[in-house]
């Protein structure tokens, strides 16, 4: 009996059972590196706009507005990429997003005027909201696939990303310039995707399954189905609002209102951070044993108890407690979110929710700070109690027909 070929082996391996789990599994991890790669790019940036900033020479205002460049880039690429991914399919577009991001962030460390400044971060975030409509669009099929809800897995990607980011970006403040430190996250980017992009293009293409309305092959949806996506973007808004918020908001908060220290007050955010993290490595699990619905609903109930009590907490310990709760609740509201949209109207329902989510995470420091302008910083924050509220109680209108 003639041996089979190299390539006629590896077709036969893909066609079996077996064959496509592992090859499904291998594309899983490359993915979750594409969202860890997204997460420690971001947060490589952010730990550098102060340098940034003294390079251009941006007053606070200047800067606000040129840091808008980046949700302006975002917002306006969202929903073509989301038919960019039902042209080309989400796996290229995957890897075409992350280059463009991994690039155009080593350009800010290398302007001189605002101007320049926002018209690269306009391409930086450009680069930003094509990688994330793309790489969910691409988890949505996978998740499919491996029929578990893996999503929350993905997104814990993002997060151990961002830690790792921030961690590695604040070492290297004091040793390099931020050209240097951006162009090495540059670097560690585009190594990434070819690396993970390598396996995840090699992986076999997810089979045509049937979403929960009309195809996502097409441009139109039914009313029906556009206003579930809208819902599900209302949810990931509501999640993002608070995660927004806490970043910019939540440090301040502890030392003006409750008194901690420098030190306390930055382990306030990192507390909400890693707890979120460790809520979305326990996504699936938790998905598994409680269902969707029910893991939205407990956890914005559980970040608005946590986001009242960090509030008006009387105590650090107490007000750290309540960061926490928050960060546990909200962690998996956005990914089961966007898995939902995803699979109810493919790339598109990817698109529309990642676009409305993106909004609540733009609009929620502004939003903080005019309301503690008006009122106080405690009553402003509890709002991401109202919006967690809100997620919990959208969850019982969006939920699987039984």
């Amino acid at each position: 009996m003639p041996l089979l070929n190299k390539t006629e082996a590896r077709s036969s391996a893909l066609s079996s059972p077996s064959g496509r789990s592992s090859s499904w599994s291998a594309a899983r991890l490359a993915l979750t590196a594409f969202f860890a790669a997204d997460g420690f790019l971001f947060a490589a940036w952010v730990v550098r706009i102060p340098d940034v900033r003294a390079q251009v020479a941006a007053s606070h205002s200047a800067l606000g507005l040129a840091l808008l460049c980046i949700s302006a880039g975002a917002v306006a690429t969202m929903a073509l990429v989301g038919r960019l991914c039902l042209r080309y399919g989400s796996r290229p577009v995957t890897v075409a997003a992350l280059s463009a991001l991994s690039l155009s962030i080593a350009l800010p460390a290398h302007t001189h005027s605002v101007l320049a400044l926002g018209a690269v971060l306009l391409l930086f975030g450009a680069g930003y909201g094509a990688a994330n409509v793309a790489m969910n669009s691409a988890a949505v099929e996978l998740v499919a696939e491996l029929r578990r809800p893996v999503m929350p897995s993905f997104h814990a990607g993002y997060s151990l990303g961002g830690l790792l980011g921030a961690a590695v970006g604040g070492l290297l403040a004091g040793h390099l310039s931020a050209a240097w430190s951006l162009t090495l996250a540059a670097t560690l980017g585009l190594t990434v995707t070819i690396a993970a992009g390598t396996t995840l293009l090699r992986a076999p293409a997810a089979r045509p399954r049937p979403v929960t309305g009309p195809s996502p092959t097409t441009s139109r949806l039914s009313s029906h189905t556009r206003l579930l996506v809208l819902l599900l973007g209302l949810t990931a808004l509501c999640d993002a609002y608070g995660e927004g918020a806490l970043a910019d908001w939540a440090t301040l908060h502890l030392t003006d209102d409750v008194h901690a220290t420098t030190a306390l007050a930055a382990a306030g955010y990192a507390a909400f951070a890693l707890a979120m993290t460790a809520g979305r490595l326990s996504g699936t699990w938790l998905t598994e044993r409680l269902g969707q619905t029910h893991l939205v609903l407990f956890g914005g109930l559980t970040a608005c108890a946590g986001m009242t009590t960090a509030a008006l907490a009387p105590s650090v310990p107490a007000a750290l407690a309540g960061f926490v709760l928050v960060g546990l609740g909200l962690a998996n509201i956005f990914p089961l979110a966007i898995a939902r949209a995803g699979a109810t109207a493919g790339p598109q329902g990817v698109a529309t929710a990642s676009t409305l989510g993106y909004a609540g995470m733009l609009i929620g420091p502004p939003v903080i700070g005019f309301l503690a302008d008006a009122t106080t910083l405690p009553l402003a924050l509890l709002t991401v109690a109202t919006t967690s509220a809100l997620a919990a109680l959208l969850s019982l209108t969006t939920r699987h027909p039984a």
